[in-house]
């Protein structure tokens, strides 16, 4: 029971919400427009979630392996670097979960063609291009971009594709945005909490560069963007009729904003570990926000 305490608290669950969202609007948008299909939305949930999974353990191994985390961090426990898991295992377990997730992308080239191919493997080098690798991304400010640009952009746009007949959509696009936006604000709150440890092991995100601040500016920002994004679909919503989305779907950005603002004034009002569980209410809001869009797309 033990080890099985420590391998999910290495997969970072509470993060896990940011790869779901993008997929789950997918769906909804693909089934608002009639164009839902279950096998490779089911295949595109799984391939994102491992994915992220991959992508998390790679996070952990390769900062343990740059001294980036240490004993007693303030941030949640680390296996490898608390010596509950081998670091040859962990190695081993984030490349044989990156090999079954793309297992499962393969599956999804009679939806999509040959061409999303390109993606799958931009996506499985991104994984570990983020924590290693000669220019590792997270260590030069870039954590936020690569968030933004592969837990929204590709994830909502590429799942749309293979769902909806390979093909594109203006809506999609938009939200894929305000999935990236909402995804930035995950790993804000967790380089937030971390500056001061990322400083010291020379990890250069964002957050050290720019500082608090600036970060806590950029997490209020980002959320309005977020719900900004999707501006002409609330105009759909307040002038539509039966034919277009329900009223109520505007109860997903105003809860959203409401949980957005009041996280934020916690995140300016907490230091250290205190800060651990925004990071998982944001992730929460996110999901919240997106099962809310969903339910509104497919009623």
């Amino acid at each position: 029971m033990k080890q099985i305490k420590i391998w999910l608290e290495a997969m970072r669950l509470r993060t896990l919400p940011v790869s779901m969202s993008g997929v789950l609007m997918a769906i909804g948008i693909a089934a608002w427009q009639g164009r839902f299909k279950w096998a490779p939305a089911l295949l595109c949930l799984v391939f994102a979630l491992l994915a992220q999974v991959a992508s998390n353990f790679a996070n952990e191994y390769y900062d343990y392996k740059k001294g980036t985390d240490k004993k007693g961090r303030v941030g949640p426990r680390r296996g490898v670097t608390e010596g509950d898991i081998k670091p040859t295992t962990l190695r081993n377990v984030t490349y044989l979960t990156l090999a079954v997730a793309c297992a499962v992308g393969c599956c999804l080239i009679p939806y999509g063609g040959w061409k999303i191919i390109p993606v799958g493997v931009l996506i499985a080098a991104c994984v570990l291009a983020y924590s290693t690798g000669p220019y590792p991304l997270s260590y030069h400010g870039l954590g936020e971009f690569t968030v933004f640009l592969f837990y929204g952009v590709v994830p909502v746009i590429a799942s749309y594709y293979v769902i909806a007949d390979q093909s594109f959509d203006a809506l999609a696009t938009l939200a894929s945005m305000t999935i990236g936006f909402m995804g930035v604000n995950v790993l804000l709150v967790n380089n937030y909490r971390d500056m001061d440890d990322d400083k010291e092991a020379g990890k250069n995100t964002a957050v050290v560069i720019f500082g608090r601040q600036l970060a806590s500016v950029a997490y209020m920002f980002n959320g309005f963007m977020a719900i900004a994004m999707l501006s002409p679909l609330w105009v759909i919503v307040y002038i539509g009729d039966k034919t277009t989305l329900p009223k109520w779907t505007f109860v997903a950005p105003v809860i959203y904003l409401i949980f957005h603002v009041a996280i934020w004034s916690m995140l300016n009002h907490r230091q250290g570990a205190r800060l651990n569980p925004l990071l998982g209410l944001t992730a929460i809001n996110m999901l919240i926000f997106t099962i809310i869009m969903l339910l509104a797309f497919v009623v």
